[in-house]
C-alpha cells in the first residue's frame, strides 16, 4: 500500500508551515465566498452601483484564486 506523495509532503512540513498552508486555504476561501456574497446579495448595505459592485465581486474572485495558484504552487509541487 503506497502513501500519497502530496500528503507525506504535507506531513513533513513543520507545525508553523502547516498552520501557515491552512490558513492560506481559509484565506482563499474567504476571499471567494466575500466575492461571491458581494455579487448575488440583494440586500447589500452599502449602496454603491450594481456594476462596480459585480467588479468588485469579480475582482476579489479571481484575487482568491490567485492566493490558491500560490498556495498549490509553494505546497503540491513534485
Amino acid at each position: 500500500m503506497s502513501d500519497n506523495p502530496t500528503r507525506n509532503s504535507f506531513r513533513r512540513k513543520s507545525p508553523t508551515q502547516r498552520f501557515l498552508s491552512i490558513l492560506g486555504l481559509a484565506m482563499f476561501l474567504f476571499y471567494f465566498v466575500l466575492g461571491l456574497l458581494i455579487i448575488f446579495w440583494k440586500g447589500f448595505p452599502i449602496e454603491i452601483n450594481p456594476a462596480f459592485k459585480n467588479i468588485f465581486g469579480v475582482l476579489l474572485i479571481v484575487y482568491s484564486f490567485m492566493r490558491f495558484a500560490r498556495l498549490w504552487q509553494n505546497n503540491f509541487r513534485d
